[in-house]
């Protein structure tokens, strides 16, 4: 199974992400969506999972949870928006990835068996940080990660 994940997209959804995202199988939005239309274009392409950041404000936002956990084949997938409000203990909770936005830094560490990932922010550009997400593919258990940057 092949998800695209992104977050912080401020509202703006680039086509360069749209085009990327086309052929995925689930899409999970890390917060700070800017506005509803977002999850509406998204959900075009996929079904799509998401979480409220710190800036999505209003009734739309308000239908949000904070944070999710999502299974998808044999691996759970929790998503926030700022990995510093975790309040769980992923290999408790036998978490296969943490899912979170809000630096805009985009990475994938693994941690204690864990995979930590931050897709980045496909919104507007902050400060000298790069326009990316990431591809999470899922076989059974085994979540695999990619980074893609986008080229805009």
């Amino acid at each position: 199974m092949r998800i695209g994940l992104i977050s912080d997209t401020h509202g703006l959804l680039r086509p360069e992400a749209l085009a990327f995202l086309r052929g995925c199988d689930r899409i999970v939005h890390g917060g700070d969506i800017g506005r509803a239309e977002i999850l509406e274009q998204l959900a075009g392409i996929a079904p799509v999972t998401a979480v409220r950041g710190n800036n999505d404000r209003g009734a739309w936002a308000r239908a949000l949870p904070e944070t999710t956990t999502l299974t998808v084949e044999d691996a759970r997938l929790y998503v926030l928006h700022d990995v510093k409000a975790l309040a769980v203990d992923p290999r408790r909770a036998a978490l296969a990835a943490v899912i979170a936005g809000h630096s805009h830094k985009p990475a994938a560490i693994d941690r204690d068996g864990v995979l930590f990932l931050n897709p980045g922010s496909i919104g507007p550009r902050r400060f000298t940080l790069p326009i990316a997400m990431a591809l999470l593919t899922v076989r059974g258990a085994v979540v695999r990660a990619r980074i893609v940057y986008l080229d805009v």
